[in-house]
């Protein structure tokens, strides 16, 4: 009796501390660029990177969504020797993945986020990102294309089916005589031989000045679709 009663017990008994912790520490991994989303979170779509050498290759992931995390409590891990640098300046703290090894906190991923979208590997559990790590792509990828572009938000155009993201690094090139004018008012008097603007302005002169849909070409990074120049376009070029 004393037998059954105890194999009773044991057949009843709770997981293990240990195998408890397992279940509730299952993560997943991406890399992708990070963009600020509210305060103590942040929205990624996942990118495929390759290791080569201390940089990474990036390619499109198909199927990929943007998914949210929160961030309050993630180990984040810079390039920069110290954390609150706007750029690593020349020097560079990496592991032996090619990814941050410079320990700093949630408020100093949050400071990176607002100079724009960073690329990161992160490991995440749920709706929370544990750690989050930059990295270097191996190459500045971008595209050109030309096309109506059509006002989404404060800071997003849409370029056919893409949303474009822009922060200050957007640069505006303009036709016209003043980066204040009106879209196309006046004479082209800053148009080279295809009809491009060649007068360079800034993303505030864009936000005031771009209305609704207009021909524009746009240079934007496929992987963030951070939308990086804006070319007024005169006549048929």
């Amino acid at each position: 009796m004393h037998t059954l009663l105890i194999a009773a017990l044991v057949a009843a008994a709770p997981l293990t501390p240990s195998a408890t912790t397992a279940a509730a520490t299952t993560t997943t991994t991406v890399y992708g660029y990070a963009w600020a989303d509210g305060t103590g979170t942040l929205r990624v779509t996942p990118v495929t990177a390759t290791r080569d050498g201390k940089k990474y290759q990036l390619a499109a992931k198909k199927g990929a969504k943007e998914i949210k995390l929160g961030y309050a409590s993630a180990a984040f891990r810079r390039l920069a020797v110290a954390c609150g640098l706007k750029e690593t300046e020349g020097r560079v703290a990496q592991d032996a993945d090619g990814l941050g090894k410079t320990r700093c906190a949630p408020k100093d991923l949050a400071f990176t986020l607002q100079l724009g979208p960073n690329p990161v590997k992160i490991v995440y559990s749920g709706k929370k990102a544990i750690r989050v790590s930059e990295f270097q792509p191996a190459k500045w990828y971008t595209r050109t294309a030309k096309g109506v572009i059509k006002r989404v938000d404060a800071d997003t155009v849409a370029h056919g089916t893409r949303h474009l993201t822009y922060t200050w690094h957007l640069t505006f090139n303009r036709v016209t005589a003043k980066c204040g004018d009106g879209w196309l008012t006046g004479r082209p008097v800053n148009a080279d031989d295809d009809g491009l603007g060649t007068k360079g302005c800034t993303n505030k002169d864009f936000s005031k000045v771009f209305k609704g849909g207009n021909l524009a070409v746009v240079h934007y990074n496929p992987f963030s679709d951070e939308l990086l120049s804006v070319w007024e376009v005169f006549g048929d070029a």
